[in-house]
């Protein structure tokens, strides 16, 4: 990550839930999510002792227990070949995602009992560290910008002003970013500055979703010009070294490139296996409506009613925000379907 003069950090803090958003030059960027009573986890800059397990041969490394959650993967090229059964001091490179494990780099010799030394720097002062310049901005504004953040971080379709449009879709052994250009009149110039803009957006919405791994972008046409656009694509990439490798650009107008996992993908975070917003998540946005309403009109007392598993979510939320609000649990909505009403 890397300053930007025009970069916002939007903090929005509501009951059992953090979310921190960042825009440069008026677009979202990077989105956060940490909630209270989520089982613990290994996160981003986190020190471990750990434990190794046994040997990966297929991910060219070893497994490493660190006393909570999945063991971690130590890559051979960020600790050498450590005995089985060794201690070993270890940072989470990358969080865990989907069914895969953290990662580690080794740090040392592991002493002590296996568990948690040290946690990594808050969100908020990683992202400080980032945009030195950047305006920090709290309450409702920060509310909308992080709504939006999470709003436009779960959509696959982009479409862009300019005709330019965008689809990230994440497969199991990739991210397919295609790009497509309606203004099929458009000469090579045009056509060539639409690809350097997809490249920057790209970056920004992979940034946005907190995706990484192997990255293959569609450009417009065959994409002439490469020598171009691979320097539009490095400056794209930027703020996400260390770690990126662009490969290049394919006859056929594709570009691959890697980029390091760090974060939990956004959409981990919100939604289910079946792509769904989980029960917390549906909880925590009924938890803002409830706010807002009650700012709304002072003296109502509001009752949210909503289905049995968002209840026994919502529940802990509402009781943070006094006795104004209530939550009624009712046996047939579905998980989505849920109203404020006035008591």
């Amino acid at each position: 990550m890397e300053s930007a003069v025009s970069a916002k950090i939007f903090i929005d803090e509501a009951p059992g839930e953090t979310r921190v958003a960042v825009a440069v030059d008026g677009r979202p960027e990077r989105l956060f999510i940490e909630r209270e009573g989520e089982a613990d986890r290994p996160r981003l800059g986190d020190v471990f002792t750990g434990r190794v397990e046994a040997a990966a041969p297929g991910f060219r490394g070893h497994f490493v227990e660190l006393g909570m959650g999945p063991a971690g993967l130590l890559p051979a090229a960020a600790g050498g070949k450590p005995a089985q059964g060794a201690l070993v001091e270890v940072e989470i490179a990358s969080e865990a995602r989907a069914d895969k494990g953290p990662v580690v780099k080794r740090l040392g010799e592991g002493r002590g009992n296996v568990g948690r030394i040290s946690a990594g720097a808050s969100i908020e002062a990683r992202l400080q560290a980032a945009y030195p310049d950047a305006v920090v901005v709290y309450d409702g504004a920060a509310r909308d910008a992080c709504d939006v953040a999470e709003e436009i971080a779960l959509l696959e379709a982009h479409p862009l002003a300019g005709g330019l449009d965008l689809s990230v879709e994440r497969t199991r052994g990739l991210i397919a970013v295609d790009v497509d250009f309606s203004r099929a009149e458009a000469g090579a110039r045009a056509v060539f500055e639409a690809n350097r803009r997809a490249l920057k957006e790209a970056a920004r919405l992979l940034r946005l979703k907190g995706l990484g791994g192997l990255v293959v972008i569609d450009l417009i046409g065959k994409a002439s010009d490469h020598a171009a656009l691979l320097a539009a694509a490095r400056e794209a990439f930027a703020p996400d070294q260390p770690g990126v490798t662009i490969a290049g650009i394919s006859k056929l107008g594709v570009l691959e490139l890697a980029l390091p996992w760090r974060q939990t993908p956004v959409v981990e975070r919100l939604l289910d296996p079946y792509g769904d917003p989980t029960p917390r998540t549906v909880a925590q946005r009924l938890a803002r409506t409830l706010a807002a309403e009650g700012r709304a009109d002072p003296g109502a007392r509001l009752v949210a009613r909503c289905a049995p598993e968002v209840a026994a979510e919502l529940a802990p939320l509402i009781a943070e925000m006094g006795p104004r609000y209530a939550v009624a649990a009712e046996v047939g909505r579905g998980r989505l379907d849920a109203d404020i009403r006035a008591a």
